[in-house]
């Protein structure tokens, strides 16, 4: 909850003491910041008439209109901000900063305003998106910067680090602590951006994040996406976590237009655990449970309607649905829940996903390479399964056995080149060179630690509850062990001359080149088991497979035409 609230108080204090009508000025950056926290009604509930982009506003003049800008504090929007100050539009202007300005900065904003229309300049520290309660992301556009060493394009690589320390720092500012840092030693990235925190929370700014000590100060650790490259590669089975692998999820919105006929007000839907008391409840239930609670839900607004049409399958609720529109009106929630679970049921049929899932947890979760390798090999010749998926199994079958099957792997890549024309050449090679055992510091699939094989074997013996949600992210590991006062400094060392004694009560994991919704359902139930310790997740992005693919077939380009220079 408590970073919603802390974004949601800093939007609410930027508008309640600025009575009248009033105007917001984002940037394409604080536009998400926003959105996820404050519904278009709740706005105009604090007179907020009009929302404008900071670089394509229009020239009309609005004296009877009071701006409020909230952009991050970027030298493209010091320019912007010089420009519209220089001519003003707007009777007054308010002007707040998502993270720390610089004083040259504050000088130029000082000189760009002649007329004196600026009422007051203030830093508000949210400075990332909060998309649940405990997970947030910093939306970052260039995600595959992280793949590359920095060398290859080092001004996109300074920009990359910049935007993760200063998303951190907002976080810590938010959150009133100042934490001891610890990173991933076989990152250099991760090295890099711990470094540079430590640097701007202990050094520049240390007077900022001088606040009030804690026994066992708060745990910042930054980890790199590269260590469990696994957890992205999979076909999802929790509501969450599934709408995002199939649908995509962006700023808690999912955009539903590519569906067929769909009526205008379901064409972009909202998926928010804060704003849909149905979705709270249900977005880390598996997908076998959701229908049968969609029934439930829909059975139970039958008999408020006096309806006693018999529902049976999901199609029969989507009938339902759209043939009764004093029901829509009731809870269009309900319709937009069925659309979603309909519109995946078809894609799962289509895609045979549940064929292709059972044989991804075996990967991931099991050893046993004879029978892996036949279970690729049959799915690689079934017709129907697409080439992304056949892409997805190779990568999952070439990570669990790079070391000890050469000769497969060889047969695997020759088979996926042969059979999908869109197959990037050297795509699963690339990905074993970035994220392949010899990088990886986690015990990824349980086979190096003698607790983690152990713990594998009695699972093993006593069967698993559900054969497509077995797997565990790798962090579920790497939190375990903070919570036992378990994680290791020489593969996770401190920055400067800190360590922790004691278990940390407050953890920010960070992970560089993004999370998954996966994990943030990890860390919402390790926080319900109240160990006395409380994770808060973020990362650059959030990941699919579609996005973890994207990022990595980007990389690989970039690479292969740096080699060539």
């Amino acid at each position: 909850m408590v970073l919603i609230s802390s974004a949601r108080d800093y939007v609410g204090r930027m508008l309640q003491d600025i009575s009248g009508m009033k105007v917001l000025v984002v940037d394409s950056q604080t536009v998400s910041i926003v959105s996820v926290v404050y519904s278009q009604s709740e706005l105009l509930q604090k007179e907020v008439f009009l929302v404008e982009l900071v670089d394509s506003m229009s020239k009309e003049s609005m004296a009877h209109l009071k701006a409020v800008y909230f952009l991050r504090p970027t030298s493209e929007n010091i320019q912007h901000l010089r420009r519209h100050l220089a001519s003003p539009r707007f009777g007054e202007y308010h002007l707040f900063f998502s993270n720390i300005l610089k004083t040259t900065q504050i000088q130029v904003l000082a000189d760009s305003d002649e007329q004196e229309v600026v009422k007051q300049v203030q830093e508000f520290y949210a400075d990332f998106v909060a998309i649940d309660p405990c997970h947030f992301t910093l939306n970052m556009p260039l995600n595959h910067i992280y793949m590359l060493p920095a060398v290859v394009d080092p001004p996109s690589s300074q920009n990359f680090c910049d935007r993760a320390v200063d998303g951190i720092a907002a976080v810590f500012l938010a959150l009133k602590r100042r934490p001891v840092i610890r990173y991933q030693r076989t990152s250099d990235i991760a090295k890099r951006i711990a470094q540079e925190a430590s640097k701007l929370m202990y050094e520049q700014e240390s007077g900022l994040f001088d606040f009030r000590r804690t026994e066992i100060s708060p745990l910042l650790l930054i980890i790199d996406r590269r260590d469990d490259p696994v957890t992205p590669l999979l076909n999802q089975w929790t509501y969450q976590a599934m709408v995002h692998e199939l649908l995509g999820i962006e700023d808690n919105k999912v955009n539903l237009r590519s569906i067929g006929k769909i009526s205008e007000d379901h064409q972009e839907v909202v998926l928010s655990s804060e704003q849909d008391a149905f979705f709270k409840a249900n977005m880390y239930e598996n997908f076998g449970d959701l229908g049968m609670n969609i029934k439930q839900m829909v059975d139970e607004f039958q008999q408020i309607a006096k309806s006693n049409q018999n529902i049976q399958t999901i199609e029969d609720m989507a009938k339902f649905v759209d043939n009764y529109p004093e029901y829509r009106r009731m809870q269009g929630n309900v319709s937009k829940h069925v659309t979603m679970v309909t519109e995946m049921s078809k894609i799962v049929e289509e895609r045979k996903l549940m064929l292709v899932s059972q044989t991804e947890q075996e990967l991931a979760c099991n050893g046993g390479q004879v029978a892996a390798f036949e279970a690729v090999i049959n799915l690689l010749n079934n017709e129907s399964i697409s080439d992304v998926d056949r892409l997805r199994l190779v990568m999952l079958y070439a990570l669990r056995y790079e070391k000890e099957s050469s000769v497969q792997l060889m047969q695997l890549f020759n088979k996926l080149s042969s059979l999908s024309a869109k197959y990037k050449p050297g795509l699963v090679q690339f990905l074993l060179k970035q994220a392949g055992v010899d990088k990886r510091t986690g015990d990824l699939f349980g086979n190096r630690d003698l607790l983690n094989i152990a713990r594998n074997m009695a699972r093993g013996l006593k069967g698993v509850e559900n054969v497509y949600t077995q797997h565990q992210p790798l962090l579920f590991q790497t939190m375990e062990s903070i919570t036992k006062g378990r994680l290791r400094d020489l593969d996770y060392p401190f920055v400067g001359n800190h360590f922790q004694q004691g278990r940390p009560q407050e953890v920010v994991i960070f992970i560089i080149g993004g999370t998954t919704y996966e994990e943030a359902r990890v860390v919402t139930l390790q926080n319900a088991t109240n160990s006395g310790t409380r994770f808060i997740l973020g990362g650059s992005v959030v990941l699919n497979s579609k996005r973890f693919l994207k990022d990595l077939e980007e990389a690989q380009r970039i690479a292969r035409a740096s080699s060539a220079v």
